[in-house]
């Protein structure tokens, strides 16, 4: 059975795709690719349908990940498929809490900075590049990139338990 993942952010053409992006990526490395697989939406729809942002695409091809994305918005309906649904900052959070049908959907949802251990306790949100530049873009790709390992670890952890 497939650990499924979902990255969520506001329009899911910035932050939630790359997060995407990194995490496949990681759990490719990991030989986990068939047990675990991640995707993104956003919680509204204003983009749905859109490519990635062509920032993110950058950023991302820089570093030597690849992304083939369209934007989508979040369902309630989604949460009994989902092992994990992970916020890029604390509106996205509290959004996903009230969509939840149940209260385990509601403890399904947790912020993507809460698995990196060197993340300031007081302020775990990825802030939204998309009103800068791309060192906006960059800055974000640090800070998932940084928390994709411990994301990672938790997942492997959850996979090899139902294996057991």
């Amino acid at each position: 059975m497939t650990y499924r993942v979902c990255f969520v952010c506001t329009g899911n053409i910035c932050r939630s795709p790359m997060a995407e992006a990194v995490f496949q990526a990681r759990v490719a490395d990991a030989g986990l690719n068939g047990l675990v697989k991640a995707d993104s939406a956003g919680t509204g729809g204003w983009h749905e349908g859109e490519d990635a942002d062509p920032r993110t695409v950058a950023v991302l091809a820089q570093n030597g990940y690849d992304l083939d994305h369209t934007a989508r918005q979040f369902q309630p309906s989604w949460f009994s498929r989902l092992d994990l649904v992970i916020a890029l900052d604390a509106g996205h959070l509290r959004a996903l809490r009230r969509l939840a049908p149940t209260e385990q959907d509601a403890d399904k949802v947790r912020l993507l900075r809460s698995y990196d251990p060197a993340a300031d306790r007081g302020d775990l949100d990825v802030p939204d590049p998309y009103y800068g530049g791309v060192d906006g873009f960059e800055e974000c790709l640090e800070m998932v990139e940084a928390a994709s390992d411990g994301l990672l670890a938790a997942v492997r952890e959850q996979v090899e338990g139902r294996a057991a």
